[in-house]
């Protein structure tokens, strides 16, 4: 059984979801073609995406890693991105088995009528199975707490979905009967509300009611995303050169080491500047800002049907006050324009942040694109307002970079098992006199509230875990049955 699913999620996102989606197209009773149709559409959402965002770290990574070394950023912490902590969680006997699992509290909570959510985002499962793999060898591998963790943070996430399904709807075109039931992004959602409140109670602050929109506006050419990536993309390729020689004219074997990389040899050297290599990375930030919205309209173009039909299923068998919410991945909205300003604000800060916080270890690289996904769920929160998305993501990163630098030590151990038992995999590989940390979901709250509660006092944080569990989830149906 182990390997059957082991060999299902091996098959990546871009398979695996169009086969999900034709099978429940055909299941809610849409002609096959039809189905396969709009399964083919969210595949090659994912394909573009994952093209996209992979645009984004091969082009910044050899201008980071020149950054990194001019600049002396010797951290601790190796960024090791999301491959790396998904490799973890699908490669243990938690992740093995958190599909079915999942699912079946899903279905019970269903019945119980605890929730509305049925979440069909399998892909994205590897947030409560890495949670879950963290805890397993942090407790010496018991199976047991390992299951409680990924389970607690899944029901969790199933509320906090119900919870915000409403605003988000209401938020971003096209999203009826459509809820996000991914931790990493509800994960920020309660901090997120109290800090946007908080801005709130500030005299005057509503004057910087500013939204993608009115950026245009008032900035013109300067407040589009799509040239806010060329000028950040071409800010960050100046910085990765080491002398106005190098910005203008470029960087040879022939011209010898540079200081920075004198201990090294000349293959260290990774970006080579130059006005041509410069303005190519300032192109491609912008091409990243550009292709994103229009990839992520292939996700609601295949949605579409599936939404429709299983809405109309729903009325037909449960009357019109019967209300599912389709659990689905944030990718079919991390194309909104305030999105795509504020997680490329947010690169270069997050960067400077790293280095000037006391006590952080860790220095995002690889992680760094998936800052789009930080923001899917405090968007509706903040209507939309630059302003305010960009200070809630600030302090989020703020945390995030510590509450990665605090997990370090056991995502190490867990990535270190995982590279015995598969030699082979190259995501999990740990360089030497490193630890191991990536922003994605180790960075969120509600995943160092649950590792910290396990990691410190593990019979007293089970126990409060599980009351609070409990009594959202009667809260949640006390609020679904009024």
């Amino acid at each position: 059984m182990e390997a059957v699913f082991s060999y299902i999620i091996g098959l990546g996102a871009a398979v695996m979801m169009p086969i999900i989606f034709t099978l429940l197209g055909v299941c809610i009773r849409i002609p096959f073609s039809k189905a396969l149709k709009s399964g083919l559409y969210v595949g090659v959402g994912f394909v573009g995406l994952s093209v996209v965002t992979g645009l984004l770290t091969s082009s910044l990574s050899p201008a980071l890693h020149d950054l990194v070394a001019i600049f002396d950023l010797n951290l601790g912490v190796f960024d090791m991105g999301w491959p790396a902590a998904a490799s973890v969680a699908y490669n243990t006997s938690v992740g093995a088995f958190i599909i079915p699992v999942c699912l079946g509290v899903n279905l019970l909570l269903l019945l119980l009528g605890c929730t509305r959510t049925v979440n069909i985002d399998l892909w994205n499962y590897w947030h409560f199975a890495f949670i879950g793999a963290v805890v397993y060898f942090m407790t010496g591998e018991s199976l047991l707490w390992g299951f409680f963790a990924a389970i607690v943070c899944y029901i969790i996430t199933l509320v906090l979905a119900d919870v915000t399904a409403k605003k988000f709807q209401h938020f971003y075109d096209g999203m009826e009967g459509i809820s996000i039931p991914q931790p990493f992004c509800q994960g920020f959602v309660p901090f997120a509300a109290a800090i946007n409140r908080g801005l709130d109670l500030i005299p005057g602050f509503d004057r910087l009611n500013i939204d993608s929109e009115g950026m245009k506006k008032k900035f013109g050419l300067f407040g589009e995303p799509l040239f806010l990536g060329v000028i950040i993309g071409c800010l960050i390729a100046c910085l990765a050169c080491e002398n106005w020689d190098q910005l203008i004219h470029g960087y040879t074997k022939a011209d010898g080491l540079l200081p920075a990389f004198a201990n090294g040899n000349a293959e260290a050297r990774q970006f080579t500047g130059g006005i041509p290599a410069i303005l190519g990375l300032g192109i491609k930030m912008g091409a990243v800002m550009e292709l994103i919205p229009r990839i992520t309209s292939l996700f609601i173009e295949g949605l579409r049907p599936i939404s429709d039909a299983t809405r109309q299923l729903i009325a037909r068998k449960f009357g019109e006050k019967k209300e599912f919410y389709i659990g689905m991945s944030p990718a079919l909205v991390i194309g909104h324009p305030t999105t795509l300003v504020v997680s490329l604000l947010l690169i270069p800060i997050t960067l400077v942040l790293a280095v000037v916080l006391p006590g952080n270890q860790f220095l995002p690289l690889a992680s760094l694109a998936g800052m789009f996904y930080v923001f899917p769920l405090i968007l509706p929160l903040t209507r939309g307002n630059v302003v305010k998305s960009f200070i809630i993501g600030a302090v989020m990163m703020i945390c995030g970079l510590y509450f990665v630098t605090w997990m370090a030590g056991d995502f190490t151990q867990a990535a270190e098992f995982v590279q015995r038992i598969h030699p082979d995999d190259k995501s999990v590989a740990v360089p030497a006199g490193f630890q191991a940390g990536s922003l994605d979901f180790a960075s969120s709250p509600l995943a160092i509230v649950l590792y910290a509660a396990c990691r410190y006092s593990l019979y007293i944080g089970a126990a409060v875990l599980t009351l609070a569990t409990l009594l959202l989830v009667l809260w949640n149906r006390r609020r679904i049955n009024r």
